[in-house]
């Protein structure tokens, strides 16, 4: 089989697309042949030695769809299903184009649903609704602020949310990415270099949830909320560091959660995946790639100036 691999760690040519072994499944396992992946910063960030991987040569990649090679464990030949823990499975990452994955860690994809649709949502999509539903406990009418709108689980986390019958707000910095973010369904988009963010909400009565994904912004956030609001902490695009007035937290009774994309579960995705055949939300792609162009991909994700997933196609 192929798979884009790096051997070392360094910029995106590092990686190539070369023949290694085929997967050899377990007992637990099922065998998958990838149609579609997708492209993390955590790839980059593994790529680049940042985030060391476990062992030389390494094959990255989170999230993979796929067609059940034989049946095995519950699952069927010829069935369709998604994996948000490829870089678990035997045989490498997304990157491969077949995986040994646990039989836990699949979701069958639903008719109506393609593979690139599938890989898209992924893990963005797991996380987005354990924050909004299993963790801020999301309720019909509330008010929800949503940072980095145009982010993965932005785009996911704002569907998500006006599908529950929630007034949404979320945050760009641009113009032009507060377009593309109004057209997802948005009520209000703040551009966090023109407008003061909590005041902004403020006026409208402040929120009951906020999606936190900037983790610098976590005093803005608590300014942000209504008397008893909530702040569920899931990244730290901005840093991991920041200071916060205890006095304005204590005083309004805001509850923080933390939460990680580590503690996403299946089921998750599979209400995802359900919403996405129904069409009543929808995955924002902004770019495909043939997994021989795996490093192209790397470089685009790096420029900062997509909106959405990229996915890497499988022939």
């Amino acid at each position: 089989m192929k798979a884009a691999l790096f051997t070392q760690y360094g910029d995106p040519d590092v990686l190539h697309l070369v023949e290694v072994p085929d997967p050899v499944p377990g007992p637990d396992d099922v065998l998958v042949e990838v149609k579609a992946s997708t492209v993390n910063r955590l790839d980059l960030f593994q790529r680049a030695g940042s985030r060391p991987v476990p062992q030389l040569p390494f094959t990255p990649g989170l999230e993979a769809a796929g067609i059940v090679l034989q049946d095995a464990n519950g699952f069927r030949a010829g069935e369709r299903v998604l994996t948000t823990r490829a870089s678990q499975a035997k045989g490498g990452g997304g990157y491969a184009s077949k995986l040994a994955v646990p039989a836990t860690d699949l979701v069958r994809i639903p008719e109506g649903v393609s593979f690139e649709q599938a890989a898209a949502a992924g893990l963005a999509a797991s996380t987005a609704w354990g924050a909004l539903f299993d963790l801020g406990k999301l309720q019909q009418g509330e008010r929800v602020l949503i940072w980095a709108g145009s982010s993965g689980v932005g785009t996911i986390a704002i569907q998500l949310a006006k599908n529950a019958g929630a007034w949404v707000a979320t945050t760009s910095s641009s113009a032009e990415r507060a377009e593309k973010i109004q057209q997802l369904g948005a009520d209000l988009v703040i551009n966090y270099h023109e407008q003061d963010v909590a005041a902004t909400l403020q006026k409208a009565g402040g929120v009951h949830l906020v999606i936190e994904l900037v983790g610098a912004t976590l005093q803005t956030s608590l300014d942000a909320c209504a008397l008893d609001g909530r702040v569920v902490l899931i990244g730290n695009l901005g840093g991991q560091q920041c200071t916060v007035d205890t006095q304005s937290w204590r005083l309004k009774r805001v509850t923080v959660i933390g939460g990680s994309q580590v503690h996403t579960a299946p089921a998750n995705e599979e209400h995802v995946l359900q919403l996405i055949a129904r069409k009543a939300i929808n995955p924002c792609i902004a770019r495909t790639f043939p997994i021989e162009q795996a490093a192209e991909a790397h470089r685009v994700l790096a420029s900062g100036k997509i909106q959405g997933k990229l996915v890497l196609l499988h022939s």
